[in-house]
């Protein structure tokens, strides 16, 4: 180094030399401090070892065992680290032949927004990969090493897992913490295809994760690693996941259990925040007790039951309905053979052969062309009234009619006793009006429509034809709706499967795990197969209405007097509509239950909606042909039913201002709908409407203090707008979480209300209720009670996180193959089928009772 002061020599020269000598001199150094002492030690199972480690000192632990081929025995490594303030962790490596596992204590696992969770008790299962000898002597080493100048101490030990091979049918009981995860083995038995693993546990909390992994290293039992591979579910008390084998080419599988670091995931409160993301929580105790058995699933024979018992319940129906046709044909044979004998018969006679009974000269009336009755019975009310007693709301509320020169007095009067009407006031009734010809009261809708009494025939005075079309569309359109809905809804749920297939997650689906069997790509068949119900029966309906309607068309084709002139219009668009709407609320149900979840719930009940809308239009249409809905119109309203549906699940839970919204159109639309009910449409909503309402509340109310001139219209329009409004109170205060269910609930109330007023109403006009619909009526009722009840035993629920659903799962309890929730699909289809047969049969009473003495209400 002398030489390089030198002046020969250059200054760059020298400084060179001199970085390039204290390079070597730290290197030296650096290898001198670095020097490790390596201690190795031979190992002893369930023996704990009190060690001490330091970055100078490194220990290895040397353990050996027989493995065989036939058994499979389980090694656990638990550590525990006895120092405390420890800055640098203490690494665990285990080396086996063919895996090698490694891990720190402390733990550090990560839960919600990134926060930090340390555990210095760690405790790993090691993976055995299966091995071809049929016994086997193995080593495998645990290195311990850190970085930590001051010494460490910490215990480790090394013991066998009892029961680490889980017995079919029998229970084992384990603890499991996030940082002790457990897994055991299980190998399928000769014959067995399909297992069934089932965890339970006492408690809600901790929440865990349970997964079925394919026999290989390593194993991911980590709450940070679990959902990696395998199929995996979090849970609460319960957790089951079905297994095939040929999803598991070894014939075996691990079953993994995890505690998670947070609740969240099962519904659970995050316990408090931290300062920063960076900040070490205490993990607290996490320590949780479970329970783990496999039972072997149902062979094929049970499926093979179930598909037969399914089919052979709905193909009975038919057999029933062809039996039952094949009665009926032959008996009105006979009637018409009857009727050929007793052409010289009386009327009185003709009528008891036709299973009618004569109309009572007091029961009915009719009236002739010049508006007088035909008949010295006293019978219905007058034809009009006066326009203040009209109740009509639009403009021509105040403009009188002009008085003709002809003035037509009518008196009209029906017996109490015959009918069993209560009309007081048309015991003595006497109404007046001034008419030109009678084709102005057949013209003036304001007048037809606004009589105290009304008859079928005042509101079926439009051609048969355009009425037939106008309820043809509803079959059109909601065909058409039909095959737009499906299509897009059975590509997403094929969308869903194959995630859950693929991933492993089911959480994503909301099934009743402990009775899902799965058949091909599908997880849970029987709840598919139980909805073949809805299919069968509406189909069934369908070919009933078809049979109808041919038989009307024929008798219309020969001009038969009894189909023209008598009994309900006969229009058949809305039973086609009811009909595909069954048969689509099955097709939609069995994609809901592909995989049912929060996002595709409106699958489930779009089609109910539609079933609700079309049968309350169906019994306003028997009495009212002429002015019901259109098909536009009433699709539109459902359209929005199904909109708000969506709006109040995504929105509405817990929401006040939605709920007030919500609660507020109800109570708007009530009111509106009331209004076109009471007034049979004769009513304009425009900038006069106010004005109109004030003069009938003076005229009506203060001038003179009258009672409702239709009574029983408004007996209807009270008790529905009390329930409506009590609806609407109980959403607003109560906030119920499943918006669709609540929805469904106002739907089928307002069903409810007006088919019962349409019975009590049949009975009080005097009208009977024949054997067929009375013995369906009494089917449907006990039907209805019984599906209702199964269906509030609610197997799983879409408002609560996954975790939480399974709480609510239960076993099979019909043929080890249907649940309770199935035998709610069977039980509905079979009574709406049965509702739609009482709203087809319920007036065939009126088949030969001519239209001008069948009453409106």
């Amino acid at each position: 180094m002398a030489s390089c002061w030198r002046p020969t020599h250059s200054s760059f020269r020298c400084l060179l030399l001199f970085v390039f000598v204290l390079t070597v001199e730290g290197a030296g150094a650096e290898r001198t401090n670095s020097s490790v002492e390596v201690e190795q030690k031979d190992g002893q199972f369930d023996t704990s070892y009190l060690d001490i480690v330091t970055s100078n000192v490194q220990i290895i632990y040397t353990f050996n065992h027989t493995v065989t081929r036939n058994k499979t025995e389980g090694v656990r490594v638990s550590v525990e680290l006895l120092s405390e303030g420890t800055k640098s962790p203490v690494l665990f490596v285990v080396r086996q032949k063919q895996a090698v596992l490694s891990f720190q204590v402390p733990l550090i696992l990560r839960g919600l927004y990134q926060r930090k969770y340390q555990y210095t008790q760690v405790g790993r299962t090691l993976c055995q990969p299966p091995t071809l000898a049929l016994s086997e002597t193995q080593f495998f080493y645990v290195d311990v090493s850190t970085l930590s100048t001051s010494s460490v101490q910490y215990k480790l030990r090394i013991s066998r897992v009892e029961s680490f091979t889980l017995q079919t049918n029998k229970k084992f009981s384990f603890n499991a913490t996030p940082s002790q995860p457990q897994f055991f083995k299980y190998e399928f038995r000769d014959g067995v295809d399909t297992v069934i693993v089932k965890v339970n546990s006492e408690k809600n909390f901790p929440c865990s994760v349970m997964s079925v992994q394919d026999i290989q290293c390593p194993v991911y039992d980590l709450d940070n690693n679990v959902a990696f591979i395998g199929m995996y579910q979090t849970m609460t008390k319960k957790a089951a996941i079905t297994v095939q084998r040929k999803d598991f080419p070894s014939n075996s599988f691990y079953v993994v259990i995890v505690v998670k670091t947070e609740d969240e995931a099962c519904g659970g409160p995050l316990r408090f925040y931290p300062l920063s993301p960076d900040e070490l929580l205490d993990a607290g105790n996490r320590s949780k007790t479970l329970e783990v058995v496999v039972y072997p699933a149902i062979d094929s024979e049970v499926y093979v039951m179930g598909m037969l018992f399914c089919l052979g319940i709905f193909l009975f129906f038919y057999v029933l309905t062809f039996l039952l046709a094949c009665i009926e044909n032959k008996r009105m044979h006979k009637k018409r053979e009857g009727l050929l004998k007793s052409s010289n018969m009386s009327p009185a006679e003709t009528a008891s052969l036709l299973g009618k009974s004569p109309p009572s000269p007091y029961e009915y009336g009719s009236f002739g062309d010049n508006g007088s009755t035909l008949s010295s019975e006293p019978v219905t009310d007058s034809l009009a009234s006066t326009d203040a007693n009209y109740g009509y709301l639009g403009q021509e509320a105040f403009k009188r009619r002009p008085i003709g020169t002809r003035h037509t007095v009518i008196r009209f009067e029906r017996s109490l006793d015959t009918v069993g009407r209560c009309r007081q006031e048309s015991l003595s009734s006497v109404e007046e009006d001034d008419y030109d010809t009678l084709a102005d009261i057949d013209s003036d809708k304001n007048i037809v429509r606004t009589k105290k009494y009304l008859f079928v025939s005042d509101l079926a005075r439009k051609d048969k034809r355009v009425l037939s079309k106008k309820y043809q569309i509803y079959f059109w359109n909601i065909s058409t709706i039909a095959v737009f809905y499906a299509l897009p809804v059975i590509q997403l749920v094929i969308t869903y499967q194959t995630v859950v297939n693929v991933t492993g997650n089911q959480d994503i689906c909301y099934y009743n795990f402990l009775c899902a069997h799965p058949l091909g790509a599908l997880s849970s068949f029987n709840n598919i197969l139980s909805n073949l119900g809805y299919v069968m029966l509406g189909l069934l309906f369908l070919l009933i209405v078809l049979q109808r309607d041919v038989v009307h068309k024929r008798a219309l084709t020969r001009n038969d007097v009894t189909a023209l002139e008598c009994g309900i219009p006969k229009h058949f668009g809305l039973y086609y509509a009811m009909g595909t709407a069954l048969m689509m609320e099955g097709l939609l149900s069995a994609c809901y239950h592909v995989c049912p979840n929060y996002t595709n719930f409106q699958f489930d009940t779009s089609f109910m909606y539609m079933i609700a809308g079309l049968c309350m239009l169906k019994l306003y249409e028997k009495r009212h042909p002429d002015i019901n809905a259109s098909a536009y119109s009433a699709y539109a309203c459902l359209a929005a039913v199904i909109f708000f549906s969506v709006l109040g699940v995504v929105f509405g839970k817990g929401n006040t201002a939605f709920w007030i919204v919500f609660s507020v159109l109800h109570i708007v639309f009530t009111l509106l709908l009331s209004i076109q009910l009471y007034y049979m449409g004769r009513w304009r909503l425009d900038t006069g409407i106010l004005r109109r309402i004030l003069h009938v509340i003076y005229t009506d109310c203060i001038r003179q203090c009258s009672g409702p001139m239709y009574i029983d219209r408004m007996v209807l329009l009270v008790m529905g707008n009390i329930v409506n409004w009590s609806l609407a109170a109980y959403g607003l205060i109560k906030k119920p979480n499943d918006f669709a269910s609540y929805l469904l609930a106002i739907a089928i109330c307002n069903l409810l209300l007006y088919f019962a007023f349409y019975i009590i109403m049949k009975l009080r006009s005097g009208e009977r209720i024949q054997c067929l619909p009375f013995v369906c009526i009494l089917f449907t009722a006990v039907v209805w009670g019984s599906a209702l009840f199964f269906f509030f035993q609610g197997l799983s629920t879409w408002q609560k996180t996954p975790a939480e659903s399974r709480e609510h799962n239960r076993d099979c309890i019909l043929l080890s193959f249907f649940d309770d929730h199935d035998i709610w699909h069977f039980l509905s289809s079979i009574a709406m089928f049965g509702s739609f047969l009482v709203l087809l049969t319920m007036d065939d009473d009126l088949d030969a009772v001519q239209r001008d003495k069948i009453y409106v209400f």
